[in-house]
């Protein structure tokens, strides 16, 4: 499988290509298009190595222009920040945002305690960005409990806004205040849904109202559908319009961008393991009805809307040339006179690159340029000795072509002291350079 993820360089991919996060694992995508014209997925991210669904943390947030070109915008929220959370952390399950007031609200399903399943809270970040700056509000007092998690949450047109979520067979929806951290009315279980398992997500076409959500196939989750004239009902069922993905949980959300609608899911492709998923996207589909047709699920995903993202002003690069190595890792001379890191493939061989520019500070996008025959390579990414897990490195088809690029974005501190570690020991990977984009925001 060839990694075309493509961050900070215009142009490059005529499709976006699922997975369409390649680097890191991501799932239960939740996608927004907001005022500033770009689609926004947030999505729960699979730390790896996996074990189990405890260890999802550390959200990010992805956007595009295009459909084609995505942005790792960044870690927003991890369960350290979460103060009346879990004291174990982990379980930063399917999350969502709406904005409303000028603010972004982030709403995701976290445990208060030890005994995890029957302590479920929505916790709510609020920020007045879309991807950055995000600070926990506590949780919405009245909600939760046993298996309710998934929260989505929907503005209607005459601004009014509703939550559903669910689990366990149950989905409930409520109307928000106008603050959007506290309930309006009471709450109400969901009518008309057949087979209901988790992953509630609601959007409005054409004045109709839509509920999809997962159902219980066993081993295989399907995503099912129902409508309905009333934000909360009741509604009526109109069927399944995504077959399973080939991972054990299905969870998806649905958006319209630039008069295109689009389905948002995850399968787990790149890793063959269901504790590891990938995001993709298809195109979604109407009758003129109104029912929606089967989602067909591809390897090419969709076509770019839009004109491609311009290169990053600022970017500096870093030659493997200059980086040191260790544990086994050794530089070699290739056949073009470059200098490259080799043998990274023994546990604990690395290279680390120093004097890395952040600018002024905050966010950069760190770019990996490797080379692999591995189907599946992995690399562990240490910033100023702080330990960002696993990073995927896919296969570039041998370990002399150089077309790999593994991105994703993390904070710098000021000035040029910063520090980037790749450690090996999954996989035989070469380096051939970083580039780094500080966000300077």
């Amino acid at each position: 499988m060839m990694n075309n993820e493509n961050i900070s360089a215009a142009g490059g991919k005529a499709t976006s290509q699922n997975p369409l996060i390649t680097t890191i694992f991501t799932a239960d995508p939740s996608a927004h298009v907001w005022e500033d014209g770009k689609v926004y997925i947030y999505a729960s991210h699979d730390m790896d190595p996996a074990r189990g669904c405890d260890l999802m943390d550390r959200y990010h947030v992805f956007s595009s222009a295009d459909m084609v070109n995505w942005v790792d915008e960044g870690e927003i929220l991890r369960s350290d920040d979460v103060t009346w959370g879990r004291p174990e952390g982990g379980f930063m399950w399917a999350p969502d945002c709406a904005y409303k007031n000028g603010t972004y609200y982030f709403y995701y399903p976290h445990p208060s305690d030890s005994n995890w399943n029957d302590s479920w809270e929505i916790g709510v970040a609020t920020s007045k960005k879309p991807a950055s700056d995000f600070t926990d509000q506590g949780y919405i007092t009245g909600l939760g409990g046993f298996a309710m998690i998934d929260p989505c949450v929907f503005v209607d047109e005459d601004e009014r806004a509703y939550m559903y979520y669910g689990g366990g067979g149950k989905c409930a929806g409520v109307e928000l205040n106008d603050d959007m951290i506290s309930t309006k009315g009471e709450i109400k279980e969901m009518e008309g849904l057949e087979d209901f398992h988790e992953a509630a997500w609601a959007f409005k076409r054409n004045g109709l109202y839509y509920l999809t959500y997962s159902d219980n196939l066993d081993g295989l989750n399907r995503m099912r559908y129902a409508t309905s004239d009333q934000p909360l009902g009741p509604w009526t069922y109109r069927g399944v319009f995504l077959e399973p993905t080939g991972c054990s949980t299905s969870h998806g959300s649905v958006a319209e961008f630039k008069g295109q609608w689009y389905m948002f899911y995850h399968n787990q492709d790149i890793s063959g393991e269901g504790n590891l998923r990938s995001v993709c996207i298809d195109y979604l589909n109407f009758n003129e009805d109104g029912t929606i047709q089967t989602v067909i699920q591809t390897k090419e995903g969709v076509q770019a809307v839009g004109a491609p993202p311009a290169a990053s002003p600022v970017e500096s690069r870093y030659s493997a040339a200059a980086c040191e190595v260790g544990g086994g890792a050794v530089l070699e001379i290739t056949s073009h006179g470059e200098k490259v890191v080799t043998q990274l493939h023994s546990k604990g061989a690395y290279c680390q690159f120093d004097q890395i520019n952040g600018e002024n500070g905050g966010r950069a996008a760190i770019h990996i340029c490797y080379a692999t025959a591995e189907r599946l390579g992995k690399l562990n990414l240490l910033v100023n000795d702080s330990d960002y897990s696993l990073i995927n490195a896919l296969s570039t088809g041998s370990s002399l072509n150089f077309t790999g690029r593994a991105s994703i974005t993390v904070p710098l501190n000021p000035g040029n002291n910063n520090r980037i570690r790749l450690t090996g020991g999954n996989g035989e990977i070469s380096i051939k350079s970083i580039t780094v984009s500080p966000f300077n925001d």
